[in-house]
């Protein structure tokens, strides 16, 4: 199973972006090997890119993108990673996204597909990742 990054989905919704070929291409592979999912972090950073609600879930639906609850013991791990990072002079005062999902991904079991594999692999060493690298 695969959990999709927000950097993945925007890259193919904004074609215009650097990354489309790749994120598109990665997306349909992984689909073709499993169900790939997004949490209601990575639905709030996509969000961005969308009028309403109904306009961004007819795309999940139409790219059969499934949705997933982030689970607490992954709250936990973000918050344990969020320590790492502050310990290691990072200067944001909240978690940072990407802390939340790198966890939710670890714990959960998912590959996480991303373009961003630099802080998942310094915070999230054992997660397995599908990158650009």
């Amino acid at each position: 199973m695969y959990l999709v990054d927000s950097n993945v989905l925007l890259d193919i919704v904004k074609a215009q972006e650097p990354f489309n070929e790749w994120s598109a291409t990665a997306l349909e592979n992984a689909l073709i090997d499993g169900p790939v999912l997004i949490n209601p972090i990575i639905y709030a950073e996509i969000s961005i890119a969308y009028a309403s609600p109904a306009d961004l879930d007819r795309v999940l639906a139409r790219l059969t993108i499934g949705r997933h609850d982030v689970p607490w013991a992954a709250a936990f791990l973000a918050g344990q990673a969020f320590l790492q990072y502050r310990r290691q002079g990072g200067q944001k005062t909240a978690p940072l996204p990407d802390f939340y999902i790198g966890a939710d991904a670890q714990i959960s079991g998912f590959t996480l597909i991303t373009r961003d594999a630099r802080r998942y692999r310094s915070y999230f060493p054992a997660l397995n990742l599908l990158t650009m690298d």
